[in-house]
């Protein structure tokens, strides 16, 4: 639906690349070289890796090979991603999204890696938020609501008092999977159903209630 809305949370849980990072260059690259490696489409490759994690995109598009094999392809592709941060940049009104968020209960759940996730924000020139859950913080890729669900464990919030905040199909799901609220931002996102779509995060505003609680001013 289209975003004019007032939520109330008591965390936000954010995603990083298409939600925070525009990160679209550096993925295009990398996974139209392994698209072509493989002997795959590379169009078709880019409706798959959106959000997940490497090894889980690579087990959809080549189904019949080992698990195994996926993880050693996933760990150079990260090395890749990592070394390759041209073009990365903010989301429009990240910076300041995030400068809102000090003191705030929030988390940053990214199906990136330490090094990556490092690379990116830094590259895009945002902060870290204190809590991150990171792919060597969970055992299941998005969809699956693993991450989302450490987060909130993590902050000491209910699954049902967080706000998600994701762009992708995969990031979409899984906020819905762990019974949250799912602001979808940008493109990508209004074609997954989230409970709210903005454009990008200059819509969105943030109110620090006396009660401990968020109140997200969206539209």
């Amino acid at each position: 639906m289209t975003a004019t809305a007032v939520l109330t949370a008591r965390a936000l849980l954010l995603d990083m690349d298409g939600t925070l990072v525009n990160s679209d260059a550096s993925v295009e690259r990398v996974w139209r070289r392994w698209a072509q490696r493989h002997g795959l489409d590379g169009d078709e490759v880019m409706k798959v890796v959106h959000g997940r994690q490497g090894y889980a995109s690579m087990a959809l598009l080549l189904p019949e090979r080992p698990m195994e094999q996926n993880h050693a392809d996933n760990a150079r592709m990260l090395a890749e991603e990592t070394a390759d941060t041209d073009g990365v940049v903010a989301i429009p009104g990240a910076p300041e999204f995030l400068a809102s968020l000090r003191g705030l209960p929030h988390a940053l759940v990214t199906s990136a890696d330490v090094p990556l996730s490092t690379a990116r924000m830094a590259a895009a020139g945002l902060e870290q938020p204190g809590v991150r859950v990171t792919a060597e913080s969970v055992g299941a890729s998005k969809p699956d609501p693993e991450g989302f669900l450490k987060g909130a464990a993590e902050l000491g919030v209910a699954p049902e008092d967080c706000v998600v905040f994701e762009d992708s199909g995969a990031g979409i799901a899984a906020g819905r999977a762990a019974g949250m609220t799912v602001v979808g931002v940008g493109p990508r996102a209004a074609a997954h159903e989230p409970d709210v779509v903005v454009e990008d995060l200059t819509k969105v505003r943030v109110q620090a209630g006396a009660d401990g609680t968020i109140r997200l001013h969206i539209g």
